[in-house]
């Protein structure tokens, strides 16, 4: 590009921003609270065809009213507003275009108190940002991941190659978030530069580039799909990885026990005794899948052994599946015997009675 092309960008976005800065003394002096650049622009990424990126912030409702879309000189543009909880939820990295508040360059403020208030914003996302990979970052991915797990559900379901397509972007896009966040970062760069950006992490999934090139270049429904469960299977594959080495696994104590095994024979043991002495088979499907979810709930928060109840289910041989929940429920027991908690059971009201009165 020659520096004349360059000087002629630069005039027009100074023409751009200024009408934009105007409009905002002129209409919305107490409506607009922020103006900045940001984007290619500002990151010095841009071609003839790129449009002028703002970081418009709007106080209220009224403020929305800024928005505009237009076509000017060949280039498409979109004034669009940015309300302060959107940029509280980019300070928490609850998103990962937190370049709005990290790379923007404010050119216009209604009131210093909203510039302070737009900065400790963006101090609030570097601090976080700072902090070292652990559970809050991998909690982050895991969103990502389940949402990726979901429009994978759409591709399977999907029906002509377009759809299936459609949905196998989806899923790159929620897997490319995950591994930001696992990486406890951002897109610095924009979506031209998105892959190039990911592949300098440090925390990457095993043959993440072929995986995904695959996916990009697959021309049919089965191609698709195979392509991007693999893809699927590898960041799921990072993530577990990640929390094996970050995230410290809690133990089974006296007191993060309490209740659990009682709760446990509550809510399931006599609903499979009974599932089973009566053939109820429906039943007892869905009460295994729900003892299944406490087994599970138990090892994540606890850090009791992870059971696998449910591999035990067989149409045709249910008793086999009331032998195996017993066992495992006197496997759990073990749990208790391990940190000398008792078991909170009772042969007579009396003692009862006694026992739950004298409990603080």
């Amino acid at each position: 590009m020659t520096d004349e092309l360059k000087q002629q960008l630069a005039n027009r976005n100074k023409n751009l921003i200024d009408m934009v800065i105007g409009r905002a003394k002129r209409d919305f002096s107490d409506d607009i609270a922020i103006i900045g650049v940001k984007g290619s622009f500002h990151t010095n990424d841009f071609h003839e065809k790129s449009d002028l990126d703002l970081l418009v912030v709007n106080n209220n409702d009224n403020g929305w009213g800024m928005a505009y879309c237009f076509i000017f000189d060949d280039v498409g543009y979109d004034i669009y507003c940015t309300s302060w909880n959107s940029l509280e939820q980019k300070s928490n990295l609850d998103s990962v275009d937190v370049s709005a508040l990290t790379g923007s360059q404010i050119l216009y403020w209604s009131k210093p108190e909203d510039l302070e208030r737009f900065n400790k914003l963006k101090e609030k996302a570097l601090n976080n940002l700072s902090k070292p990979i652990g559970k809050d970052c991998i909690a982050r991915a895991k969103k990502n991941i389940d949402i990726a797990k979901q429009e994978y559900a759409d591709m399977i379901l999907a029906d002509c190659v377009g759809s299936v397509r459609y949905a196998s972007g989806g899923i790159i896009y929620y897997l490319i978030n995950s591994i930001v966040c696992l990486n406890n970062t951002y897109f610095k760069r924009g979506t031209k530069r998105f892959i190039e950006e990911v592949l300098t992490y440090k925390y990457l999934p095993e043959n993440f580039e072929k995986f995904y090139v695959a996916v990009i270049e697959a021309k049919t429904i089965e191609e698709i799909r195979v392509s991007a469960g693999l893809l699927l299977n590898a960041v799921i594959q990072l993530y577990d990885s990640m929390c094996q080495s970050f995230i410290e696994k809690p133990m089974p104590t006296y007191d993060s026990l309490k209740g659990t095994y009682e709760e446990f024979w509550s809510n399931y043991r006599n609903k499979v005794i009974y599932a089973t002495s009566t053939k109820d088979k429906n039943y007892l499907f869905r009460v295994g899948i729900y003892a299944q979810a406490y087994l599970d709930e138990m090892t994540a928060t606890r850090g009791t052994k992870k059971y696998d109840l449910m591999k035990h289910f067989d149409i045709d041989n249910i008793d086999k599946f009331q032998e195996a929940f017993l066992q495992i429920m006197d496997d759990y027991l073990l749990e208790y015997n391990k940190v000398s908690r008792p078991i909170e059971c009772f042969n007579s009201f009396d003692t009862l009675y006694s026992a739950y009165m004298k409990n603080e």
